[in-house]
């Protein structure tokens, strides 16, 4: 049932592609990590930077150990060409690079690079500080990539997320 949230969607949407794949339809699914990032970045990261320059600290839920999976937008676009050419009807491919990065590390470097403090959010805070990430933020969510690499000879090669902000992408 679509009750109109992220998730719903995502997985209706997903539904219907591999409906597909018994009509003869090479058809497949490529999840990609909530961190897509890399030079340019307008989503997820960018809003964290804006937000943390708006509120004058880079914020992070609890004690910040939840782990959201990474990918860089390079290793995902070489994912997507790969299930082109060679994914089999039907598959779900996890587009991750890494299975997990602390949004407290991704909160530090933020606020090392904007010289603003770091520092938890109260859960009953999160939506005021974080906008539309606060029912997100604090999710533990890893992910793997090890049988979308098995299957596509897929592996990630560009910088990880951390890095990456640290460049300041």
């Amino acid at each position: 049932m679509i009750d109109g949230s992220p998730t719903s969607v995502r997985a209706a949407t997903s539904e219907a592609v591999l409906a597909l794949a018994p009509r003869d339809v090479r058809a497949c699914v490529v999840r990609l990590s909530p961190t897509c990032h890399g030079e340019g970045d307008h989503d997820f990261l960018a809003s964290l930077v804006a937000m943390a320059r708006a509120h004058g600290v880079s914020g992070y839920l609890g004690d910040g150990a939840n782990r959201w999976p990474a990918v860089h937008r390079l290793d995902a676009a070489r994912l997507f060409r790969l299930a082109v050419e060679k994914a089999p009807a039907g598959s779900v491919l996890h587009g991750v690079a890494e299975e997990g990065v602390a949004i407290r590390d991704v909160a530090e470097v933020i606020g090392r690079h904007l010289g603003v403090p770091v520092s938890s959010v109260a859960p009953e805070d999160a939506v005021g500080h974080f906008s539309w990430l606060g029912g997100f933020l604090g999710l533990d969510a890893p992910a793997s990539h090890t049988l979308t690499g098995e299957l596509l000879d897929w592996r990630p090669v560009h910088p990880g997320l951390i890095e990456d902000l640290d460049k300041g992408h």
